[in-house]
């Protein structure tokens, strides 16, 4: 029988003892801080809630835990879920405590997020380089991943990083469930997450030539100051890969970027770390813990305009709330 407790040692045991709170050596406790009052949040790997002894015989990998996850768990039989991003009150489970609300369906629920990166190098085989040097601490900021890599041999030139993005991301099929959900809704504004975020060449073209690319993540804190220091560290690179989240064209690091005379390509966005490292993590576990189920969370974001949403019904219902009872208040 496999507990909540066998799921935890699994974990460390994946993460070389990254969970294991009694070793010193690996601790991945960190607070995630900007400043903002009130909102800083404790990273924690292992086991955030749930009873350590209950069974395990269904267990949801997903990537950011909140209630949809939780009542989709709740509804499909999942004992546990493993989510990669760190767990908070309210904001992890629709604005009530986890306590009371995943107690409601005995739900238990682990994370396991920086004590996860570095394990594996796909993320970099994805992006079509092998990484000859690493750094998750770049410059000495905590999460600060740097990756500097030479490109495989099937990669020439920049165009050829995009279109296996594509590929391995199944873009494709992702345009086709836009198409056909825009036809069923009548609307031809319909917007997902992953199409309008695919990667994108800011600096150079996709006949650009490229061999050794420095693979950063912009939104860990790296920047223009850290790229000139790479580039003096490794003065061979050539191309600058950003991937997890997005720059902006007019960006400070781009800029940076073009007065170094490197290239700049936009990789996969940080949606699709469900595919990068939540997939690696879900086929871990089911080798560890051969008698549960294993199933993957993914979360599908869409854009559509407010006249479109919904069914007619609800559409009339939101908008006499709106008049009655919200914007009456205000023009009183």
């Amino acid at each position: 029988m496999t507990t909540i407790s066998d799921v935890v040692l699994a974990l460390d045991k994946l993460s070389g003892g990254r969970v294991n709170d009694s070793n010193p050596m690996h601790s991945f406790s960190i607070w995630k801080d900007s400043g903002i009052r009130g909102k800083k949040v404790l990273e924690k790997p292992g086991l955030v809630w749930g009873d350590s002894k209950r069974q395990v015989k269904k267990l949801a990998v997903a990537m950011t835990l909140s209630e949809h996850d939780i009542e989709l768990a709740a509804a499909t039989g999942v004992d546990a879920i493993v989510a990669h991003h760190p767990i908070a009150d309210a904001a992890s489970s629709g604005g009530v405590t986890l306590k009371n609300y995943l107690g409601l369906s005995g739900l238990a629920v682990l994370e396991l997020h920086e004590a996860f990166h570095g394990l594996h190098p796909g993320i970099a085989f994805l992006h079509g380089h092998q990484v000859r040097y690493a750094d998750i601490h770049y410059g000495g900021v905590e999460g600060n991943v740097l990756f500097v890599g030479t490109v495989l041999p099937e990669i020439k030139e920049m165009g050829h990083i995009l279109d296996r993005l594509h590929s391995f991301m199944g873009l494709e099929e992702e345009g086709e469930l836009l198409k056909m959900e825009r036809e069923i809704r009548g609307s031809s504004s319909a917007m997902e997450a992953t199409l309008v975020t695919q990667g994108r060449i800011v600096l150079g073209s996709r006949e650009s030539p490229v061999k050794h690319v420095l693979h950063i993540f912009p939104h860990t804190g790296f920047s223009p100051a850290h790229l000139r220091q790479a580039k003096e560290q490794f003065p061979e690179i050539d191309t600058v890969l950003a991937s997890i989240s997005r720059v902006r064209s007019d960006s400070e690091l781009v800029q940076e970027a073009k007065r170094l005379g490197l290239q700049f390509v936009i990789g996969n966005c940080h949606v699709l770390e469900i595919l990068e490292n939540g997939l690696p993590l879900a086929y871990a576990l089911e080798k560890l813990l051969p008698d549960v189920e294993v199933v993957v969370f993914r979360e599908r974001v869409t854009s559509i305009p407010l006249r479109e949403m919904g069914s007619k019904r609800i559409r009339e219902y939101a908008e006499r709330m709106a008049d009655n009872y919200l914007v009456k208040k205000v023009n009183v």
